[in-house]
């Protein structure tokens, strides 16, 4: 039996859900807590695949996944005036029965239904953690401070806790060279289950639709060799930012500007890896995006999330001792999460190629006969990433 039986989880957005539903069908009690008032809703679209695909079967959540898919069905690429110069249907990609295309939001309240049996305490955070032989003493910015057999860090690319545990974030960083930028707008252009994308060398501007939210989604990427702090200013220097990279670009960029200075989720950041050599230290521990974010650019931050609560759980279960657990843990997790993160860079590239030409290129690589032959091999690096990993059996 194991020797925990009180886990502290930083974190209620996909990961640390996913782990308190698992620790309470393990027998293991936890708390959440989460610095957002209340759970969070709304996001950008985000897959469950390959692996994750049997953890949310496992965890019942996979019927109501499949009933909140985005249905977005075909991506167009516009030239300025908005005339399609090509595009294909996402069912290339990643189609079939292992793969699934959901709001956060969705997912967000999927899991924590699936984890009531856990306390939430949302409008808090934790400012300390001291580590004392078998448990760990956190304090909060709004309560006592407790003791807990392990805390484990669910909070995302800037996690506190391993800022607390593990210190500054640089170290662990990998920039990949781009900013990125995701609101929700009004949907001017009376989109409808589709999605449509705009390049300009090194840049790129979306507008997509869901019958699954209001308006429609806007993204905005641009890379850089620079690396500069925007990503941990304020909200209205990151606007700035971008209209001085975005302006006068053309298609709808002008307008997605303006839009964004209203929008109620202005989201950005940058386009970053966290690389550890370790995803623990003591009894505190890390999981998703905190101990190894692979980027939006891999498509794969909510299945290692979802997989990594799932081995987790089951770890903490099977072995004698925390540190046997986390050490498991992360050897089972790590070739899978090297696997997905590495196919961040083509992704990057397929997206926003850095040149007029590249453009080009890729525009003509889809028009012609080559396309699902190289939609294919994007999509087995992809389902072999997503699949590298076995699952215990039930």
């Amino acid at each position: 039996m194991t020797a925990v039986r009180n886990v502290l989880i930083s974190g209620a957005s996909i990961a640390g859900p996913a782990l308190a539903h698992w620790l309470h069908r393990r027998g293991i009690r936890s708390t959440v807590v989460e610095k957002a008032p209340e759970r969070r809703t709304g996001g950008y679209a985000v897959d469950v695949r390959g692996a994750a695909v049997d953890v949310a079967e496992r965890t019942g959540v996979l019927d109501d996944i499949r009933a909140a898919t985005t249905g977005i069905a075909h991506v167009s690429v516009v030239d300025a005036e908005g005339k399609a110069r090509t595009g294909f249907g996402t069912g290339l990609v990643a189609p079939g029965e292992r793969s699934a295309e959901i709001l956060r939001g969705d997912l967000v309240h999927l899991l924590c239904d699936a984890a009531s049996d856990a306390e939430f305490r949302y409008g808090d955070s934790i400012t300390a953690l001291d580590q004392g032989g078998d448990h760990v003493t956190a304090s909060f910015e709004g309560a006592p401070a407790e003791p807990f057999d392990l805390v484990v860090g669910a909070d995302g690319l800037h996690s506190n806790v391993r800022s607390l545990a593990f210190g500054p974030e640089r170290p662990y960083r990998r920039f990949l060279g781009s900013y990125v930028s995701i609101a929700t707008i009004p949907n001017r252009l009376d989109l409808s289950g589709e999605a449509r994308l705009f390049n300009t060398p090194g840049r790129v501007a979306g507008l997509y639709q869901t019958h699954r939210s209001e308006g429609a989604k806007a993204l905005l990427l641009h890379r850089t060799e620079a690396e500069t702090d925007i990503d941990r200013r304020t909200p209205e220097e990151q606007r700035a930012h971008l209209r001085a990279v975005f302006a006068g670009a053309g298609w709808e960029t002008d307008q997605i500007l303006s839009d964004m200075d209203d929008a109620a989720d202005f989201y950005f950041d940058s386009v970053t890896q966290i690389h550890m050599g370790g995803w623990s230290k003591g009894r505190v521990a890390l999981l998703g995006d905190a101990g190894h974010c692979p980027s939006p650019m891999s498509g794969q931050g909510t299945s290692l999330a979802l997989v990594g609560a799932y081995v987790l759980a089951e770890e903490l279960a099977r072995q004698a001792t925390p540190e046997a657990a986390l050490t498991a843990y992360e050897r089972r997790m790590r070739p899978y999460v090297s696997a997905n993160q590495a196919i961040a860079d083509p992704g990057l590239a397929f997206i926003a190629p850095r040149t007029r030409l590249g453009i080009a290129a890729r525009d003509a690589l889809l028009k012609s006969g080559p396309l699902l032959s190289f939609l294919s091999r994007f999509d087995t690096k992809l389902s072999k990433a997503s699949e590298a990993i076995a699952l215990d059996e039930r």
